[in-house]
């Protein structure tokens, strides 16, 4: 009897011993948990991207109360609040205004202040769940999951190994979700979309966090159910909703625009032109990144040589001309300033690369007088003797319905 007892504690009901067999646990109830974040706390209840079932909702609401302890109310309204004061003091999260090192190791400290400000839950948590069992259980015994939790670890795999891949789980959202992807997420990447805050796609596949990885493409296109966009990314969260979609177990709402090209252009932006560039103006603008590097890189060696081979300033265009003019700082805008007037080409681009983005800001204008100003943009583009803009007025005249 005791040696039952003895073995019982050390291997639990399973008797899942192996260290592979109890790596593959982990990383299998670590990735539900991820999936749980994923799914049903961002893409369906934070931005509204898709429906899901109510078995579906109501199993991971209790997987996450099990694992993370997280109230819906309190993940969805932080969240919404980050999108709404991205990289300001008001973002609760933004390596931008915090520092990296304070969103990477102390994102869920973060995290648990905001939710605790009233103001944000109030303002930010709509349509968030307030049944019986969120009320009684949820909200009420906010730690007894992850106590739960414990026990259960403990009845499939022992005192010692349970003890190891509960800790795992409790550590896995903290560093994955607050760390990397609030942290690294807003600082180290690449950005296939140049949107108004500072989100980076951190992978290309988005695997280990569920397809959170692609930060930059859920900022561009926040209410999209999909998160990849170049055919070369990965989504597995995007995988898992198709399959839910397919069972009938999900509702997709909205996905993010793809852009189509007609092979001819059109003789004039019309009406639908207007409609398809403004719904698609990150693209443009990434087209227009694109051009504004090559003209540098063409540019570079003429300016470099301007100024004996070595200037800083040169150096730095390359980053400053990517850049809103209203967010760089007085002497960035010099710098730049002064490297432009020694390059027609560069400042005809960078010129009519702000003009083009007014566009973007006039949400007053109807949509003649916007149509107008593209029509205008395009001819002043063309008329212009640079070849590049001349490409970039033909594409938003080639801009089809997908």
């Amino acid at each position: 009897m005791m040696y039952s007892v003895l073995e019982f504690l050390s291997t639990g009901l399973t008797a899942w011993t192996s260290v592979w067999t109890l790596v593959v646990a982990t990383l299998v109830f670590t990735h539900i948990t991820i999936a749980s974040v994923t799914i049903y706390l961002h893409r369906a209840m934070a931005h509204r991207a898709l429906d899901l079932h109510p078995v579906v909702s109501h199993f991971f609401r209790a997987w996450l109360w099990l694992t993370t302890g997280m109230q819906t109310k309190d993940w969805v309204s932080i969240h919404r609040k980050h999108h709404a004061k991205c990289e300001t003091e008001q973002d609760p999260h933004s390596p931008q205004t915090r520092g990296i090192k304070k969103v990477f190791f102390e994102g869920a400290e973060l995290y648990r202040a905001e939710a605790k400000n009233q103001e944000t839950l109030e303002k930010y948590s709509h349509g968030c769940p307030d049944d019986w069992i969120e009320r009684n259980v949820y909200s009420r015994f906010t730690w007894h999951g992850a106590g739960l939790m414990l026990i259960i670890d403990w009845l499939l795999f022992g005192l010692g190994a349970g003890t190891t891949v509960w800790a795992v789980q409790m550590l896995w959202i903290p560093v994955t979700a607050a760390g990397i992807i609030n942290g690294i997420g807003h600082y180290w990447g690449y950005r296939n979309f140049e949107c108004e805050d500072a989100s980076r796609n951190i992978f290309p596949w988005g695997v280990v966090i569920g397809g959170e990885e692609l930060h930059n493409n859920h900022h561009t296109f926040a209410t999209s159910a999909r998160l990849s966009n170049q055919w070369y990314e990965f989504d597995i969260g995007w995988l898992y909703i198709k399959l839910l979609s397919y069972l009938g177990l999900a509702q997709i709402r909205k996905i993010a625009p793809r852009v189509k090209l007609n092979p001819t252009a059109k003789p004039l932006v019309d009406g639908e032109t207007l409609a398809i560039v403004m719904a698609n103006r990150y693209d443009v603008m990434r087209s227009y990144a694109r051009v504004l590097k090559r003209a540098y890189k063409a540019e570079r060696e003429k300016l470099l040589t301007q100024r004996g081979g070595k200037c800083e300033k040169v150096k730095s265009a390359k980053r400053w001309l990517m850049v809103d003019g209203a967010k760089l700082t007085q002497d960035a805008k010099a710098s730049l300033a002064d490297v432009l007037a020694n390059s027609e080409k560069l400042k005809k681009l960078y010129e009519m690369r702000a003009e083009l983005m007014q566009m973007w800001a006039r949400s007053t204008l109807s949509k003649d007088q916007l149509l107008k100003q593209l029509q205008s943009w395009c001819s002043k583009a063309e008329a212009s003797g640079v070849q590049a803009l001349t490409e970039l007025s033909m594409r938003l005249r080639r801009y089809a319905l997908a």
